[in-house]
């Protein structure tokens, strides 16, 4: 499993033009389900992404959680992020889990930061979504738990 984490100061999705989801200052969460990904995934990366310490401190250290700061999360199912180009020019997504298992396990993921006391928006599995942010320093981290 994996997270694109993004430090936003601002993040929306959009479908057909209607905002569904939107978070201020927060974490931007694209996460991706591989083939043989389960719970067990799902509870590092939540634990992973949401104790990153990528927010500063009085000091201007990155030294503080999402949790740590009250801010929102905004996760967004994306199975590109097991895109694979390193042959040809069309990308495989032959690691990418199939909607059956990434579904389930997706929304157990947003359950599991729901649980932990944070405000959490989301996108809408399988959509077509229009995402913007305002990446905040900027700051993007990969985190992932392989199987």
């Amino acid at each position: 499993m994996r997270a694109l984490v993004q430090r936003v100061s601002e993040a929306s999705v959009t479908i057909d033009g209607e905002v569904v989801g939107q978070i201020g200052r927060g974490l931007l969460l694209l996460l991706g389900v591989r083939v043989g990904d389960g719970q067990a995934e799902a509870d590092f990366l939540v634990e992973k992404c949401l104790n990153l310490r990528i927010f500063e401190d009085e000091e201007g250290k990155m030294n503080r959680s999402v949790l740590d700061v009250g801010g929102e999360v905004l996760v967004v199912s994306q199975f590109t992020l097991y895109g694979d180009c390193r042959k040809g020019r069309r990308p495989s997504f032959i690691e990418a889990a199939p909607p059956a298992v990434s579904e389930p396990l997706y929304e157990y993921f947003v359950q599991q930061v729901r649980l932990r006391g944070v405000h959490t928006s989301t996108g809408q599995f399988g959509a077509t979504m229009a995402v913007r942010l305002v990446n905040d320093g900027p700051v993007t981290i990969l985190a992932e738990k392989e199987v």
